[in-house]
C-alpha cells in the first residue's frame, strides 16, 4: 500500500497528538497522586500530665492504664478558695481536679537566646512550644541548623490565653515592650519559625478543641501542594488561672469526681488537661527518600463545620458522620477497614451519645461481628487537653501502632444507656490488647471543637523500612555527643547511659548514625570510638583518655593545616586496612598504580602489597624509587579521603616528597604530572629536563610552606623547573615562618602519615599547650587498628571545632546502610521566669 506524503502528515501528526495526550495523562496522575501520597511521620515530642515528658514515658504511662489526674497544684491556685460542689455557686468551681504538667514556669531561656526580661513576658506555652519541637526534632533525627532558611512549615493549635491575664492584672505599668509578642497566639508559631530561621507557612490555629487536629490536617495540606518540604505540627495548652474553669463549671462541661468516663453509664463530664505534642511531618516518597524513621502515615484528612446545631457548642452529629467520611474519602479507605478509633470522647451525657451515633452511621456498614472496631480515648488517662487534645489522642495511636497495642482505656464499666450502637459491633479495651492484623492497620482520630469546627485524621501503621534494621557491622562506631554547657553534657551522657541500658539490642551503627546526623553540635563535646554497646556505656561511665575524650571549643571553626612528612615507617602495613575500608582511598592508589604501570612498567601495586619486604625482582634504584611512589601516593590518597569527608586544608606544609603532594593538592601540576617528575629523578638530566618541559606549572591555589625554603610557595617558585628538579636533593630549613604557623594555637595539625613529632621535619613537638596535632594513620607498634586510629583522628577534630559533613562521612565508608532511631534528646537546663 503507497502513502501519499499527506496521508504521512497526517500519522505523524497524530501520533504527535497521542503523545501529548499520554503526556498530559501522566502530569494529571501525578497531580492527583500528589493530592493523595501518605504523609509521614517521622518524630515526635511532647510533654503530658503524669511525667510523661517523652513519648517513651506517654507510652509507659498508656500501657500500664495510669490515671494521671490530680488535685489543682497550689502554684496555680489555692484550690480551697474556688472549689464548691454547687455549680450554682458563684464564683466557684465544681471540680477539684485536672491534668497538670510540672514546672510551667522553667525554661532554658540561654539555650533559645532569649533575654530573662523577654522570657518573663512570653506565656509559658510559647516556651513549651519551643522545647518540645525542639525534642521532637531530634526524634526525628532532623538537624535544626540544617532547616535554617529551609521552606519548612509550622502549624500550632493554641486557645488558651491565661499567662496574658496574669500579666494584665499586674496593672498598666508592668506592660512592657515584649508583652505583645509575648501573648500573642500568632507568635507562637512565628516564634518558633523565627528561633529555627525556617521560612515556610507559619500558623497558628484557634478553633478550640479542635485545634491541634486542625493544624495537622493544614500541615498535610501545605506538604501535598508543595508549599512546604517538612513541617512540624502540633499544640500547647496550659492552665494557669481559675477563670475557664468556673466558666466550664457553670457550662456543666466538668467532671466533680476528676474521671473523665467516655462512653460510660456514669459519665458526667470530663477533666481539663495541659500539655504539648508536636510531630514532624513529611511526604512519603521525601520520608523515604531521606532515610527517615517513619514511624505512621497519615492517609488522609479533613475538616468542616456543625454550622446551625442545637445550640453554639452543641454537637452536630450529622458534621461529624459528614467529616469522618471525607476524610476516609481522601485516604482511599473503606471504613471496614478501620480497625481503632480514638475518640474525641469528652465523657459528657449530652456529647457521648451524639459522637456514638456518627461512628455507628460510618462504620456500621460491612463489618462483621468477629472484626469489631475498637474504640478508646486519652481523655481517660490525662484529661481533656483542649488546644492540644487532638495531638495527644494522634500521638497515642502513632505509639499504638508501633508497639501493635491498644492501650487500655479507663474508668469504662458499661455503655452510657442513651448509646445505641445499632449493627456496628464494638469494643472498649479495658486491658492491654494486642493489635495484630494480616490486613493494614488502620485507625481513625477525632477532635471536635466548641466552636463547632470538626476534624478527622486517618492513620496507618508504618511501611516495613526498605532496608534491614538488624544488619551489624562489626567496625568501630564514633560516638559523639555535644551541650552548650558542661553540666548539661554530663546529663546528656547519664540519659544516654540509661537508654542503652534499657535498650540493649540497638544497632551501634544506627546510635551513631544518629548522634552524628541528628543532633545539633555545641561548644562542650565528647566522642568515644566503641565496637559495643557494651562499650559504649563502658566509655559514658568512666573516663579514659585512651578512649574517649572530652572537649570545650569556643569561637570560629578552626582552620586545618595538612602536613606531609618525607617518609611514612612500614607504610604497607599501616594502609592496607584502609585500602580495604576506604573506597575514596582505594579508588586513588588503584588510580595512580595504573598509571604508573601503563606509563612506566613499574609494578607499585605489588610493592603497596609486599609490606616492604625485599623482592628480588626489583634493582636498588627501583627499589628506591617505588618508595617514594608509595609515600607519594599514600599522602596523596589520604588527603583526598580527608578532602572527600569536607575536611578542607587551610594551609599545607610539605617535606620533600611531602611537598609534591601538596604542590599536585594546591594546582600546581597534576596527580600524573607529579609522578612523572617524581620518576624523572633517577634518569639523566636530560630526561627530567624533558619530562619538566611537558609540565604546565600554575600558581598554588592553596597556600602551602615548602620546608626546603621555610617560606610560602609563590608563584615565581611554583613555575620554576629547576626548583622541582632538584628538590629532593636540598636539605630541610628551620625558618621563623615554620616554627611560627606549626606553633599557631587557632591551627589544628593534621599529618599524612603517622605522628612523629620527635623525628619528622617539626622536629619537635609544639610548645604551646593550645596546639593540636592528629595524624591519619597509627604508629606501627600501636595496637589499635587502622579504622579505630581514622575514627579517633575524625573524634578528635570534631572536639576541636573542626567542621564535619558527616552525611560525606557516611556515604564514603564501606558499610551497611544505617538509620535514624529515637535517642535521649537535649537535657535542658532550666530557671525560673515568671510574674511577681
Amino acid at each position: 500500500m503507497n502513502t501519499t506524503p499527506e496521508s504521512t502528515d497526517q500519522l505523524s501528526a497524530l501520533k504527535r497528538a497521542y503523545l501529548a495526550l499520554q503526556k498530559m495523562q501522566s502530569k494529571l496522575e501525578a497531580i492527583e497522586r500528589a493530592k493523595t501520597e501518605p504523609i509521614a511521620i517521622i518524630g515526635m515530642g511532647c510533654r503530658f500530665p503524669g511525667q510523661a515528658n517523652s513519648p517513651e514515658a506517654f507510652w509507659q504511662l498508656l500501657q500500664q492504664g495510669r490515671d494521671a489526674i490530680t488535685e489543682v497544684p497550689k502554684d496555680r491556685w489555692n484550690i480551697e478558695d474556688y472549689y464548691h460542689p454547687d455549680s450554682t455557686t458563684a464564683g466557684k468551681m465544681v471540680s477539684r481536679w485536672g491534668g497538670f504538667l510540672d514546672q510551667v514556669d522553667q525554661f532554658d531561656s540561654l539555650f533559645f537566646r532569649i533575654s530573662p526580661r523577654e522570657t518573663t513576658s512570653m506565656d509559658p506555652q510559647q516556651r513549651l512550644l519551643l522545647e518540645v519541637s525542639w525534642e521532637a526534632l531530634e526524634q526525628a533525627g532532623q538537624l535544626p541548623s540544617n532547616l535554617s532558611g529551609s521552606q519548612t512549615g509550622v502549624f500550632v493549635g493554641i486557645c488558651s490565653n491565661d499567662y496574658s491575664q496574669l500579666l494584665l492584672s499586674q496593672g498598666k505599668d508592668a506592660i512592657n515592650a515584649y508583652m505583645g509578642t509575648g501573648s500573642a497566639h500568632s507568635v507562637a508559631s512565628g516564634r518558633l519559625s523565627y528561633v529555627l530561621g525556617l521560612q515556610g507557612p507559619s500558623i497558628s490555629v484557634d478553633t478550640a478543641c479542635s485545634s491541634s487536629l486542625v493544624a495537622v490536617h493544614l500541615a498535610c495540606q501545605s506538604l501535598r501542594n508543595e508549599e512546604c518540604r517538612m513541617a512540624l505540627a502540633g499544640g500547647v495548652n496550659l492552665i494557669l488561672a481559675p477563670e475557664v474553669t468556673i466558666n466550664f463549671s457553670k457550662a456543666g462541661m466538668l467532671s466533680p469526681d476528676g474521671h473523665c468516663k467516655t462512653f460510660d453509664a456514669t459519665a458526667n463530664g470530663y477533666v481539663r488537661g495541659e500539655g504539648c505534642g508536636v510531630v514532624v511531618l513529611k511526604r512519603l516518597s521525601d520520608a523515604i527518600a531521606d532515610g527517615d524513621n517513619i514511624l505512621a502515615l497519615i492517609r488522609g484528612s479533613a475538616t468542616n463545620q456543625d454550622g446551625r446545631s442545637g445550640g453554639l457548642t452543641v454537637p452536630n452529629g450529622s458534621a461529624q458522620q459528614s467529616v469522618i467520611q471525607q476524610a476516609l474519602a481522601n485516604a482511599g479507605v473503606e471504613p471496614a477497614q478501620v480497625q481503632y478509633i480514638e475518640a474525641h470522647g469528652t465523657g459528657t451525657a449530652l456529647g457521648d451519645p451524639i459522637e456514638a451515633r456518627a461512628l455507628s452511621a460510618v462504620f456500621a456498614a460491612d463489618r462483621s461481628i468477629d472484626q469489631p472496631l475498637w474504640l478508646g480515648s486519652v481523655k481517660t488517662n490525662i484529661g481533656h487537653l483542649e488546644g492540644a487534645a487532638g495531638i495527644a489522642g494522634l500521638i497515642k495511636v502513632v505509639l499504638s501502632l508501633q508497639h501493635q497495642t491498644i492501650p487500655p482505656h479507663l474508668h469504662f464499666q458499661s455503655f452510657n444507656p442513651h448509646i445505641h450502637w445499632g449493627s456496628l459491633p464494638v469494643q472498649i479495651p479495658t486491658a492491654l490488647t494486642p493489635w495484630s492484623s494480616e490486613q493494614p492497620r488502620i485507625a481513625g482520630i477525632s477532635s471536635f471543637g466548641f466552636s463547632g469546627t470538626n476534624a478527622h485524621i486517618v492513620l496507618e501503621a508504618a511501611p516495613v523500612p526498605p532496608f534491614s534494621a538488624d544488619v551489624v557491622t562489626q567496625m568501630p562506631q564514633l560516638l559523639v555527643l555535644s551541650a552548650k554547657t558542661a553540666t548539661a553534657l554530663e546529663t546528656a551522657k547519664t540519659h544516654l547511659i540509661q537508654h542503652l541500658q534499657r535498650y540493649p539490642g540497638l544497632n551501634l551503627a544506627d546510635i551513631a548514625y544518629t548522634l552524628q546526623e541528628g543532633r545539633q553540635e555545641f561548644s562542650h563535646r565528647w566522642m568515644s570510638v566503641c565496637h559495643s554497646l557494651e562499650d559504649a556505656i563502658e566509655a559514658l561511665e568512666k573516663f579514659n583518655p585512651q578512649q574517649c575524650s572530652t572537649y570545650f571549643q569556643e569561637g570560629d571553626d578552626r582552620p586545618v593545616v595538612f602536613l606531609f612528612p618525607e617518609h611514612i615507617p612500614q607504610l604497607s602495613k599501616l594502609t592496607q586496612p584502609l585500602y580495604q575500608t576506604e573506597p575514596i582511598f582505594r579508588e586513588q592508589v588503584d588510580r595512580a598504580c595504573v598509571w604508573v604501570e601503563a606509563e612506566f612498567k613499574l609494578d607499585l601495586r605489588q610493592w603497596l602489597d609486599a609490606n616492604e619486604q625485599p623482592l628480588v625482582e626489583f634493582q636498588p634504584l627501583e627499589t628506591s624509587l617505588l618508595n617514594q611512589l608509595a609515600v607519594f601516593v599514600v599522602e596523596y590518597a589520604l588527603a583526598k579521603l580527608w578532602m572527600a569527608w569536607d575536611v578542607q586544608p587551610k594551609a599545607m606544609i610539605g617535606s620533600q616528597i611531602g611537598e609534591y603532594v601538596a604542590a599536585c593538592l594546591a594546582g600546581v601540576f597534576s596527580l600524573e604530572e607529579a609522578l612523572s617528575l617524581l620518576i624523572a629523578q633517577i634518569n639523566p638530566p636530560q630526561q627530567t629536563n624533558d619530562r619538566l618541559g611537558h609540565v604546565a606549572f600554575n600558581p598554588p591555589q592553596i597556600p602551602y610552606l615548602s620546608t626546603t625554603t621555610g617560606t610560602w610557595m609563590t608563584a615565581e617558585t611554583a613555575a620554576n623547573p629547576d626548583y622541582w628538579a632538584h628538590l629532593l636533593q636540598q636539605p630541610i630549613q628551620s625558618i621563623e615562618t615554620l616554627e611560627k604557623t606549626l606553633k599557631d594555637p587557632t591551627c589544628v595539625l593534621l599529618e599524612m602519615g603517622v605522628d612523629q613529632t620527635d623525628r619528622s621535619f617539626l622536629h619537635q613537638p609544639a610548645a604551646e599547650p593550645q596546639q593540636l596535632r592528629f595524624a591519619s594513620l597509627g604508629h606501627p607498634t600501636d595496637r589499635q587498628s587502622a579504622a579505630n586510629i581514622l575514627l579517633n583522628t575524625i573524634g578528635q577534630l570534631w572536639l576541636a571545632g573542626v567542621p564535619l559533613q558527616w552525611t560525606k562521612l557516611q556515604t564514603a565508608v564501606d558499610q551497611p546502610k544505617r538509620r535514624r532511631i529515637p535517642l535521649p534528646t537535649y537535657p535542658f537546663e532550666r530557671h525560673r521566669y515568671w510574674i511577681k
